[in-house]
């Protein structure tokens, strides 16, 4: 199995999907992806995520550029984008499903909501229900629906060590359970498009939300499957908002807009949040650049023991 070589040269990126504007976890997220990867003389990728044609908006593709290049976030290659990438997802899913890895699944989300059992992440396991259809009932039911397509997952645990989480480990038929690499609606799953586009894009490391950390198994065995290498991984801490609810795209207040007008400078911004992070040893105003000198990806926090989550403020 190829394994991304740590002599290799680094390539992080930035993958932001167009739905909304950036917030203060965006920043968070895309300032820590940059210092890992300058921090070793490494690269950049800018990639729009943008497999959900829905909520993905023209406007919110030129926005994030503007707002990563007025915080000094550049980048070194790219924009690339997921809706150009179709082909190659459906050739990876063809491999799969050459090799009889996939089936089609009718469940709708009541269904799955009423039959997944309970794990310790944030969503459901799936149960099988239709892993085992007959020929015969997957026909029938075809007449009523369009299928979504997963991928069968053995009874065996994948483990990794995360650079800022430590050891992880997941079984991926208790804690999973078979996964979408299809939607029903034939666009590709993201975990399918985003360890094809890694690969691609030749990344090396991944920085991102430690909400994501339970995916990581589940990418890992794709990887495998598809004979693709693996990165390192960083999932670091949540900014959270009231009641510990991490931070979204509707928290006015920690929009980049809002923060702008309350910090006044890009500087103060980057400042701001590698002082509260942990990222930096004060709040004072800084450029990504001047916070290379101090960086140290150990001082966030690194294990479920100890804080995951910063408050927003």
């Amino acid at each position: 199995m190829e394994t991304a070589s740590s002599s290799a040269p680094v390539v992080g990126r930035f993958a932001p999907s167009p739905t909304g504007r950036m917030h203060a976890g965006n920043v968070f997220a895309a300032l820590t992806a940059w210092l890992v990867a300058k921090s070793q003389g490494g690269r950049i990728v800018l990639r729009i995520e943008d497999l959900d044609a829905e909520r993905s908006k023209p406007v919110y593709i030129d926005a994030v550029q503007r707002d990563l290049e007025a915080l000094g976030l550049t980048w070194d290659e790219g924009p690339y984008f997921q809706h150009d990438r179709t082909e190659a997802y459906r050739a990876a899913y063809d491999e799969l499903r050459e090799r009889g890895l996939v089936y089609p699944c009718f469940c709708t989300r009541a269904d799955l909501h009423a039959a997944s059992a309970p794990h310790r992440g944030e969503k459901p396991v799936y149960p099988g229900t239709c892993r085992h259809l007959s020929d015969g009932e997957r026909a029938a039911r075809a007449q009523q629906r369009m299928p979504a397509q997963r991928l069968i997952v053995p009874d065996r645990e994948v483990a990794f060590v995360d650079q800022v989480q430590g050891s992880y480990a997941q079984n991926l038929a208790a804690d999973c359970g078979d996964f979408l690499v299809q939607r029903s609606d034939g666009a590709f799953a993201y975990q399918l498009a985003v360890v094809v586009d890694d690969a691609a894009q030749g990344v090396t490391s991944v920085v991102r939300g430690v909400d994501l950390l339970c995916s990581t198994p589940q990418q890992l065995y794709l990887q495998e499957l598809l004979g693709l290498p693996h990165p390192a991984y960083a999932h670091i801490p949540l900014l959270v908002a009231e009641r510990d609810r991490r931070l979204s795209k509707r928290d006015r207040d920690a929009a980049l807009d809002a923060l702008l007008a309350r910090f006044k400078t890009p500087e103060a911004v980057i400042g701001h949040i590698a002082g509260i992070t942990g990222l930096a040893p004060a709040c004072d105003p800084a450029t990504p650049e001047e916070l290379l000198a101090t960086f140290d990806l150990a001082a966030l926090p690194t294990t479920f023991d100890d804080l995951v989550q910063v408050r927003w403020r």
